[in-house]
């Protein structure tokens, strides 16, 4: 697909663009904010007990752990 230098085009083929993007956007589904809202916390709230990063990765799982530390003598 070519790339489109919006400076170059017509008003009228700006305007063209215009309408053809909001005729694709009024057929797309809406939600109300609140319900998704709800279902992201729902969602979140049941995978945080497995969530390594809300309740840590254990000492002895842990592959970044440091193996050995350096000791200046």
């Amino acid at each position: 697909m070519p790339v489109i230098n919006i400076e170059d085009l017509t008003e009228k083929d700006k305007l063209k663009m215009e309408v053809d993007q909001l005729k694709k956007e009024v057929k797309l589904e809406r939600a109300m904010v609140s319900k998704c809202c709800e279902e992201i916390k729902d969602y979140i709230e049941a995978g945080a007990a497995e969530d390594p990063l809300v309740k840590g990765i254990p000492e002895d799982k842990n592959p970044f752990k440091e193996k050995g530390g350096c000791i200046i003598a």
